[in-house]
């Protein structure tokens, strides 16, 4: 070995604690920037693979009722490849082990054969038989929250009369991933489900013998999805056609994508955030710590060695640090991706659900801490070898000290003498102390950039959901109903307030572009729900005119003043031309808002609802939701409460997870740090140091001058960091769009806070470091340095 390896272990070995850190640095910005990209790769990657082995399908069609002959008119349109006519229902599902009753979608499968789009994938037991009237495959996740197996009986109201249907076997589907009934915010597998049954005994319980009400279309390569569409929606208008849907916004593709979208937004910035910051403070500590070894190198030059030699040896010492830290980052960022994915497979239900390692991801990771460590330790190494050796071996030159205009005043005399002896560093050397603060605010930064997504999923959550829902049950209806038979409700047990509220389904267009969704109906006076902005802020309806969301609009690309084509799907399905009265900022879906006479006249209606918003008892609830089971016409009952709930523990808890894996890696890096900026202090200004004990000071009093720049250095970098880590969470949040809700940036004033706590907790953990270090100070050792 030669003597130079001997050098590169030694010193390995004397520097471990600060070797330690900073590998640690590195390890936190791999580790999170591999764990969270590679799991979005790894969603997509089982994604695509899904639905392409299962045929899911590229356009989607709802009608009213149309001949089985129609399907070949379908499949002459130009461009269209295949063509699956099917039918599709809502049913009901009255579980023993629920108060509410779960709803669902019954889907009807070809009585021989596969279906030539959207397979169904069989998880437990086998596929229904054909002629076999009373048996279902029900959906995977909906077995396994209600702990149903192949064998076992479900009670499903099919077109008004309940049967008891055989389960044979349990599945999913590429069109149901993410199983969401309409209006719903997320995912619910214990209240919702999808059941496949055999098309005649579908079509024989909805009266729908040799029709069909739901198509799909598989597109030929390099087809128009627009004009396939408009021939679609052109063919089955005369059959109750509620308009034909890309897959882009199909139900469970568009919240799949909705879902992944944030995933990317935030595997594309936090992570990447992570590493630069790890990145950029790994080359400040390098080239700090190797500008110390200025005595070494000169030493090493006068012996002989050259230039590049020297510069390979501090390249090798970085390169081991670095790899120490990339191995780490790699077991880390494994161990976390694997868990996020597992964590996902509750919500995404792919046949085949694996974490996958990404070697361009872990290379892109390894590669930025590499150079950076590289760029920061030969930047030093060049500085000092450009010196003769007998130059190098000497101390640098001190700086010119000057008396500044500040310290001839009077109230520079008043302060203490380790307050100007630290005063005076940070004037000579500004430089060092503000590349010292911005590293430590860096790392306050990303702190709060780790726990500002809990923050603001807490925002939507706990405040604006709050302020939106005020209602305790929402009651839905079958078809809508008239104001008679909804103020009824007032007289039912412990219902305080029923308010009525119209959801007309439409959809919204404007020139070329258009967006599936809602019209929102509100009744005079209505405080249950009214539409609010992103501060909570209740917004008024105008007198005519529809209130649009903001997002919604800039989708659309519409101006107040400006008309937007509405057409209804329901009743006589009519298009209306409705000019844009405002916009309201919201946090939660696209959708208009109308009162309620406006949108009546429009429709040529009077007084009708299709859900009650009633204010209710508590302590009344389970009386009064054996009531609302018994009314004809009433399809969903949901309780704010269980709805937020649900809401809260899904995506709320997806997010939390992320910004505690998120803030524990910051904190790691807030602690490398700090660590190092205070042994690399210590190092710098050991001379200064000695010669002050030697003069007579004692060690509280040199303590006080290098911990009390510390201290200044983290008090003037803690609110610094504090506005970087908002920037940064606003930055990420510019990459999110999401149509089915926006998180705005909240950052509270407990993240703040720990992140404040963090960093100071760092800077005290390492204050008692260098104070051990000081106590030891070898004052002859030190002094000897050769002038």
């Amino acid at each position: 070995m030669s003597p130079l390896h001997k050098k590169l272990f030694r010193d390995l070995s004397s520097m471990r604690g600060q070797v330690l850190t900073i590998a640690l640095v590195v390890a936190a910005g791999i580790a999170a920037f591999v764990g969270v990209r590679c799991t979005y790769l790894s969603l997509l990657e089982s994604k695509e693979a899904y639905y392409e082995r299962y045929r899911f399908a590229d356009v989607f069609a709802h009608l009213e009722r149309a001949p089985d002959t129609v399907g070949e008119e379908l499949l002459a349109i130009d461009g269209v490849a295949r063509v699956q006519t099917r039918i599709v229902d809502a049913v009901r599902l009255p579980m023993e082990d629920m108060l509410e009753p779960a709803t669902g979608q019954i889907v009807s499968l070809p009585e021989h054969g596969e279906p030539v789009l959207n397979a169904v994938h069989i998880k437990s037991g086998r596929m229904v038989e054909a002629g076999r009237s009373d048996e279902v495959v029900v959906l995977e996740a909906f077995a396994e929250a209600h702990g149903l197996e192949p064998g076992d009986h479900l009670p499903v109201v099919m077109n008004g009369k309940l049967r008891r249907l055989r389960i044979v076997g349990t599945g999913m589907s590429p069109e149901f991933v993410f199983a969401m009934p309409p209006g719903e915010m997320a995912p619910d597998s214990a209240r919702y489900t999808i059941l496949w049954m055999s098309h005649d005994a579908v079509a024989a319980a909805f009266d729908l013998s040799g029709a069909f009400n739901d198509v799909t279309l598989k597109l030929e390569p390099g087809a128009s999805e627009s004009d396939v569409m408009t021939r679609l929606d052109a063919v089955l208008e005369r059959w109750g056609g509620a308009g034909s849907v890309p897959r882009s916004h199909q139900l469970s593709n568009y919240g799949l994508e909705q879902e992944m979208g944030g995933l990317r937004s935030m595997a594309n910035t936090a992570p990447a955030i992570f590493l630069f910051v790890a990145a950029f403070l790994l080359n400040v500590v390098l080239s700090r710590l190797i500008a110390l070894s200025r005595p070494e190198i000169a030493a090493l030059k006068a012996l002989g060695y050259a230039d590049r030699r020297i510069g390979l040896y501090y390249l090798e010492l970085v390169s081991l640090i670095v790899l120490m830290g990339a191995l780490l980052g790699l077991a880390f960022g494994n161990l976390i991706g694997g868990a996020f994915t597992q964590m996902y497979t509750q919500y995404f239900r792919f046949p085949d659900l694996r974490f996958r390692l990404d070697n361009g991801v872990y290379g892109v990771a390894v590669a930025v801490s590499l150079i950076s460590g590289v760029v920061g330790a030969l930047g030093a190494v060049r500085r000092v070898v450009r010196l003769p050796p007998a130059e190098a071996m000497r101390p640098p030159p001190p700086a010119d000290y000057r008396r500044s205009f500040f310290e001839r005043s009077a109230l520079f005399a008043m302060l203490g003498q380790a307050t100007r002896m630290i005063l005076r560093e940070v004037r000579r050397r500004p430089l060092r102390f503000s590349v010292s603060v911005l590293g430590i605010a860096l790392s306050v930064g990303i702190v709060v950039v780790g726990r500002f997504f809990a923050d603001s999923m807490n925002y939507l959550i706990d405040e604006y959901m709050q302020s939106a829902w005020r209602e305790d049950v929402a009651v839905g209806f079958l078809e809508p109903v008239s104001m008679r038979e909804l103020h009824s409700l007032e007289g039912e047990p412990g219902v305080f307030r029923a308010e009525p509220f119209r959801i007309v389904p439409a959809r919204i267009s404007f020139g070329p572009r258009h967006r599936d969704s809602a019209v929102m109906g509100y009744s005079a006076g209505s405080v249950l729900r009214q539409p609010i902005d992103r501060d909570t802020n209740v917004v008024p309806l105008p007198a005519e005119g529809i209130l649009l969301t903001r997002k919604l609009g800039e989708v659309l690309g519409v101006s107040i003043g400006e008309r937007v084509r509405v057409e209804v799907h329901e009743g006589d399905r009519p298009t209306l031309a409705i000019p844009v009265a405002g916009f309201v900022s919201e946090l939660a879906g696209l959708q208009g808002h109308m009162r309620l006479g406006a949108l009546d006249r429009l429709l040529h209606e009077q007084d009708t609802a299709s859900m009650a918003l009633l204010s209710i008892d508590p302590a009344r609830y389970d009386e009064l939701l054996r009531r609302l089971q018994d009314m004809p016409g009433v399809v969903s009952i949901n309780r704010k409460a269980v709805t937020v709930e649900r809401f809260r523990r899904q995506s709320g808890e997806m997010n939390h997870i992320f910004a505690a894996v998120l803030a524990f890696f910051a904190a790691i890096i807030a602690i490398g740090v700090v660590y190092n900026n205070a042994r690399i202090s210590l190092s710098m200004r050991s001379r200064d140091l000695a010669s002050l004990r030697v003069l007579g000071f004692t060690r509280a009093e040199i303590s006080r001058v290098l911990l009390g720049e510390l201290a200044l250095q983290v008090v003037c970098a803690i609110p610094i960091g504090l506005w970087i880590g908002r920037k940064m969470g606003e930055g990420i949040m510019s990459f999110y769009d999401a149509e089915m809700y926006r998180l705005p940036v909240i950052v509270s004033g407990s993240t703040y806070a720990f992140a404040t706590l963090v960093v100071t907790a760092a800077a005290l953990v390492s204050a008692l470091m260098v104070r051990q270090k000081l106590d030891h100070l070898d004052l002859i050792g030190v002094l000897k340095t050769r002038e």
